[in-house]
Order: structure tokens, then C-alpha cells, then sequence
């Protein structure tokens, strides 16, 4: 059985405050009349059930999920007790959905996506479920045929065509590349061999269980004595022990990077990760300066500009063209859009700075 696992707000959450008293850009409305977290769930629907959705969340936004997700069982919208990047998450989720279905295939997504067309997504969906019937230790992940030279996104090289399972544009993985510099992300997309790396996983609980295993022992001793106390009285004093011991990675490193038999099928739909400000520049109808706005703001003389606010906050610039204004709750952002990758540099910053009530 499928079994959608919903990444929203949790070890993903990048450049939005993912605090006590601030939402991840998971649960704001950046595109359209919906969250992006309820936009996800809206995907699913006639391809995995809301009894079969687990949600991966930081466990100070539980509630507001629940909220926003009255479909999904209460059960299963599980809080992290802290950031331990994506592997952790998916080794957790990956426990509980084969505690219940032992054979459970299971559809990893981040919350933080624009895809445009349903239909095209779910049977992109059904052709990786194709794969899996015909290997079912693979992993298969979905490329995305870059439409530009981003350095923000990750790539994957595609190898020798996968022929044999009736899926169209389905490949071995020749290898991952992480996020590049303006001349390699150039030379990837003149190449024709690369997609940008969309974040989509598909794979059989077993097989990620045992992948991770083999690489991260370490880390399945944690998620496994953390398996062991599912349905007790004292899972979530373990949840909160074991979890903090995890030494957190990525899923790209953990497993991605190393697994033997990984396949990507490109996908037909158009993708957007929002995953930088800019890509809310891309998403946004512009006004006629050129400024793409979500919230209160007033321009005089400027142009270009990205400013996301709050209604009962007033933005005002003067005379600025092509820059960054974000204002949250606890923090306020302003760089050039040329900047915008530095970013990491202020989060180094506010670690070093034990600062990280503002990450």
C-alpha cells in the first residue's frame, strides 16, 4: 500500500523561523488561497488516502497542522522534539508506516513545493510505483528538466535508460551533485545529462530501513529503541532522549549518495522549490514596478523589489531597486537579490551567536 509522508515545517525548514512563535513558509498562504501544507495534501487526493498520510512536523506546530489538516488522524502528524535534518525524519516516519504495513511503500514529499498540474504529478507518482514492482529494493526519486542555471537546487546526472518497465523518461541515477556555482550550474543544464534534484523520494519502508542500517547505524540504534516504544506510555520521554542523539544528515548523504540502485524518472510537471526568496518572485504576479508583494507595502521610487509582510505591518522603501525585504515575527531580512545565497552565512552566524531562536 502507498503511504504519503508530508515533510512540513520540521529538520527541512530553511530562511522561514520555525520558533515558538513564528510559521515555517509550509503554513503560509505564499502561492494561491491555500497553504502550501494544505495545497500538498490537496495533491494527494485519489492517490493516497488521508488515513495513510503521516506528517513530519516540529513539535511546536503540531497544533497549528492539526489544524490545518483536520483530515489526517490526529495520531499521525508526529512532532520532532528538535532539528535533526532529513534523514532522522525519514528513518522516524519510515519506522511507524512499517510497524503498521510492513510491505508499505512510502511517497516522500516536502510541504514546500509548486507543481502545477495535479494529474501529471500523481501519474509521474504511479509510473514510480511501476519501478518499485519491478525492483522492489530501488529507490526512485523524480528529476525536474532545469529550465534555468540554479545554484539554489541540487542536481541529479542521469545514466542508462531504464527500458524494461514501461515507464517513459525513467533512468539509473549516474550520480547526485550538490548545489553548484553560477559556471557549473551552466554547464550542467548546456550538458542535457542533468535535472535538478526535486526532493521526491519513493522507495519500500523495509528498503530505506535497511539502507540506513547499513550506512547510519549509529542513528537506526536511536530510531529503533524509539520504534520499540511506539504505542506506550513512555514513547514520548524516549522520542525526546533518543532523538536528541542523532548526529543529523541529510537523506541525500545518508543513503541518496550511496545507494547502488537508484532511479529517476523526469518529471512532466513544472516544479518549483520554495526554497529561497526569489522563488517567491518567480510564483508572484508582479506589480507594475515590477514588485511581487505579499502583505502591506508602499514603494515610492522603488522597483523589482520582494517584500513579504504582514497586513497590519506597514513596509515602506525608498528608492531601492532589486532587493529583499522580509519581515517575520522575530526577524527582518534585507539583501540584494544577487545576495540571497549568503544567507547561510547569517545562519553560521546566529549558530555561532547561539542565536538560533531567529532560524
Amino acid at each position: 500500500m502507498l503511504h504519503a509522508v508530508i515533510m512540513a515545517g520540521g529538520s527541512g525548514t530553511r530562511f522561514w523561523p520555525a520558533s515558538r512563535n513564528s510559521y515555517p513558509k509550509q503554513l503560509l498562504k505564499l502561492v494561491g488561497d491555500k497553504t502550501m501544507l494544505q495545497t500538498t495534501m490537496d495533491r494527494l487526493q485519489g492517490l493516497v488516502s488521508a488515513e495513510q498520510t503521516l506528517v513530519m512536523t516540529n513539535q511546536h506546530l503540531v497544533e497549528q497542522v492539526r489544524q490545518q489538516m483536520p483530515e489526517v488522524p490526529p495520531e499521525q502528524i508526529v512532532g520532532e522534539p528538535m532539528k535533526r535534518d532529513t534523514a532522522a525524519c525519514i528513518a522516524l516516519a519510515a519506522s511507524l508506516i512499517a510497524n503498521a504495513d510492513p510491505n508499505g511503500v512510502m511517497l516522500v514529499l516536502p510541504a514546500d513545493h509548486v507543481i502545477d498540474t495535479d494529474e501529471q504529478f500523481q501519474n509521474c507518482m504511479r509510473s514510480g510505483m511501476k519501478l518499485l514492482e519491478q525492483s522492489p529494493d530501488r529507490i526512485v526519486t523524480f528529476g525536474i528538466r532545469p529550465s534555468y542555471a540554479a545554484e539554489s537546487f541540487g542536481y541529479v546526472q542521469r545514466g542508462e535508460a531504464i527500458t524494461d518497465a514501461g515507464v517513459p523518461k525513467a533512468f539509473r541515477v549516474a550520480s547526485f551533485r550538490e548545489k553548484p556555482n553560477q559556471q557549473t550550474a551552466e554547464q550542467y543544464v548546456t550538458s542535457g545529462a542533468y535535472d535538478w534534484n526535486s526532493g521526491i523520494f519513493m522507495w519500500r519502508a523495509a528498503t530505506i530501513l535497511e539502507a540506513l542500517r547499513r550506512y547510519e547505524p549509529a542513528m537506526m540504534k536511536r530510531i529503533d529503541a524509539i520504534s520499540a516504544a511506539m504505542g506506550t506510555p513512555s514513547f514520548p520521554v524516549t522520542l525526546q532522549r533518543e532523538f536528541e542523539k542523532i548526529d543529523g544528515r541529510s537523506i541525500d548523504y545518508a543513503v541518496m549518495e550511496r545507494y547502488p540502485d537508484v532511479a529517476v524518472i523526469e518529471a512532466p510537471f513544472q516544479w518549483d522549490d520554495v526554497g529561497s526568496w526569489q522563488a517567491i518572485g518567480r510564483l508572484t504576479e508582479p506589480d507594475e514596478q515590477g514588485n511581487c508583494v505579499r502583505g502591506k507595502y508602499l514603494p515610492i521610487q522603488s522597483q523589482r523589489m520582494i517584500v513579504m509582510g504582514k497586513e497590519d505591518h506597514l513596509l515602506v522603501t525608498i528608492g531601492m531597486q532589486d532587493m529583499i525585504v522580509v519581515h517575520t515575527d522575530n526577524a527582518t531580512l534585507i539583501a540584494p537579490k544577487q545576495e540571497e545565497e549568503r544567507v547561510r552565512e547569517v545562519v553560521k552566524q546566529l549558530q555561532a551567536r547561539d542565536w538560533t531562536e531567529f532560524l
